[in-house]
Order: structure tokens, then C-alpha cells, then sequence
């Protein structure tokens, strides 16, 4: 069958993931009424990076944010992506680089 082949009551999507040094693009077909998260679990993605827990992870569509991902229906073509969970706050880390400015400069 041609991935790219609209199937009846199918359609075709893609479910990313990407760390620093990869990242995976699985192209499935699913049925038309899949959901983003039921993707994000039909892609396997959990088998090649084992730190995934797909049914919590945060999921978005081509970059932005899906709120909730285990209703919303996908459409075809559409790129399924999971986030990785952020390291650090990014406000607290522009905190912390700024008193080492502030803290420099009255050094200085």
C-alpha cells in the first residue's frame, strides 16, 4: 500500500519525535476519527525511546500546543508531535542570568 494512498475512512499522518542528537518521523494511515494521542500511540515511538510515556506526554499539531489531545481528531496529512519536558523553568533560568549580570557589574 502507498503511504501517501487516501484509503477508505483513512487517513495519512506522521508522529514526530526529536532529541538533541535524533529524532524519528513514523508515517501511519489511521482512521479518520483517530485522535492525536491514539496516534502518538500507534506510532511505536515509546519501543525506540524508552523514556516516552505516551499516554501522558504533551502532544502538539505542526508546532502548536494541542490541549487535549485525547479527543481532538486529527486530519489528514497532519504531523503529530511530542514534546519533551522542559529541563527548567525558563523564566527562572532568565532569574538566574540576570543577578549574574547584576552581580558582575557591581563586582566591576
Amino acid at each position: 500500500m502507498n503511504n501517501m494512498e487516501n484509503k477508505d475512512n483513512t487517513i495519512h499522518v506522521e508522529v514526530a519525535y526529536a532529541l538533541p542528537h535524533q529524532q524519528r518521523i513514523v508515517a501511519l494511515e489511521v482512521p479518520e476519527t483517530c485522535t492525536v494521542r491514539e496516534a502518538a500511540l500507534q506510532s511505536g515511538l515509546d519501543k525506540q525511546f524508552p523514556e516516552l510515556d505516551l499516554a501522558t506526554a504533551d502532544l502538539g499539531i505542526f508546532g502548536k500546543s494541542v490541549s487535549a489531545p485525547d479527543s481532538q481528531a486529527l486530519k489528514n496529512g497532519e504531523r503529530v508531535e511530542i514534546y519533551r519536558p522542559l529541563i527548567a523553568d525558563p523564566k527562572e533560568v532568565r532569574k538566574q542570568r540576570a543577578a549574574k549580570v547584576k552581580a558582575r557589574k557591581e563586582a566591576q
